[in-house]
């Protein structure tokens, strides 16, 4: 690993716009919806932004380059770097603009997720457009993570309705969470009886099985930390960030069990190493993780750590996982309740970590006690790309 840079960039502002189906907003009121709060809440103007890294998927519908955000907000003149690498473009942007400050060419940056998903007219379930004609012919991503799901219950032992009822009892946690959020897609509680029994999409994922297809913007202002308490006493500081992309579609690659995936485990060891952490189970108070399907979550409780492999059944059943459990996962929801475009969902969980770890979320309901460190992640791709960053409220 080359230099850490534990503590050396903060976050003093964030924005998250509502998530949802928003056909009366174009991509620049988002962007203006989500920059607006974020200058609010860290005290400064959108001149004081000397650099801009954005993160958006939809690029053939939502412009080109940095364009959408330039416009809305006028940074004129100022370099805006925009990147796409699947759900993970977000937090791809955010890690860039940290390591921006970082290296000392700037001191106060912008980082920014949009999507219009929407807009593009294309369903949230896929049509089978894979990244290879011939190997991926006819793929969806319901289709690939149910495999998952389909291995997964194999090699525990599970029938088919215990696997069911395990996953299920993920999209209920979630729903729970996602219904106390002001700014999710999502509000409605389910119960384990009606997970189980909705219309199945790709066996054995059924309909709350699955995220919600978004539209939404989420940015953060980063900036050094000898200057993060110039603007407000309570930074949040970047303490370690991993980031991997397989060599290779896991699928594709013999021996490969759907139950470990080496970019996930990868890009959470350095992070993990980065920040300090050993026991990330003891050590993390919240974690934001990509469900983009309930199997996804689960399979990243053993990939990161937050359960030994094979036991994620028994941290579920006890409910570790749950908003006034062990280490509370997807508080706000998660991409399930709360929403998935694409490029905005790395912020959008980091705002979620952000706000919980300054006791600042929006109800008293809502705030985990006594936080210390927060972990938000994005996984995208076949999946291929897992990127990782670890945030504490205070300075090491």
């Amino acid at each position: 690993m080359g230099r850490s840079i534990k503590d050396e960039v903060a976050i003093i502002g964030m924005g998250c716009s509502k998530f949802g189906e928003r056909w009366n907003a174009g991509m620049e009121d988002l962007v203006i919806e989500a920059a607006t709060e974020a200058f609010e809440d860290a005290g400064v103007a959108s001149e004081e932004i000397e650099a801009c890294w954005m993160g958006t998927l939809s690029a053939p519908v939502n412009g080109v380059g940095g364009s959408a955000v330039a416009d809305a907000l006028k940074l004129n003149n100022i370099p805006i770097i925009r990147n796409e690498n699947w759900c993970t473009s977000g937090h791809i942007a955010l890690l860039e603009a940290c390591i921006g400050v970082a290296s000392g060419v700037y001191d106060m940056v912008l980082a920014f997720g949009v999507e219009k998903l929407k807009d593009t007219g294309y369903p949230g379930l896929g049509t089978g457009r894979g990244m290879n004609p011939v190997m991926e012919a006819r793929r969806t991503a319901p289709g690939s993570f149910g495999l998952i799901a389909q291995r997964y219950f194999k090699a525990q032992g599970l029938s088919d309705k215990e696997g069911k009822e395990l996953i299920g009892k993920i999209a209920v946690k979630n729903h729970d969470n996602g219904s106390l959020c002001e700014k999710s897609h999502f509000k409605n509680k389910v119960t384990l009886e009606k997970v189980v029994n909705a219309p199945i999409i790709a066996w054995p994922l059924g309909l709350f099985d699955c995220c919600g297809n978004s539209d939404g913007a989420a940015c953060a202002i980063i900036t050094s930390k000898e200057r993060a308490k110039n603007f407000r006493s309570d930074p949040i500081y970047l303490k370690g960030f991993g980031i991997a992309t397989d060599s290779m579609l896991p699928h594709l690659r013999p021996g490969f069990d759907w139950m470990k995936f080496d970019s996930l485990v990868t890009s959470s060891s350095k992070a993990y190493e980065m920040a300090g952490i050993k026991n990330p189970r003891e050590e993390l108070s919240v974690a934001e993780v990509h469900d983009c399907f309930t199997i996804t979550e689960l399979a990243i409780y053993e990939n990161f750590g937050f359960s030994p492999w094979g036991k994620a059944r028994e941290d579920i059943d006890s409910g570790f996982f749950t908003r006034h459990g062990g280490l509370p996962v997807n508080i706000d929801g998660g991409l399930k309740c709360f929403g998935h475009p694409v490029g905005a969902s790395g912020l959008r969980m980091t705002y979620e970590v952000y706000k919980q770890l300054q006791q600042k979320v929006e109800t008293p309901e809502r705030q985990i006690k006594n936080p210390r460190l927060g972990l938000s992640h994005t996984f995208g791709g076949g999946p291929q790309t897992s990127a990782v960053a670890i945030f504490g409220n205070e300075k090491g």
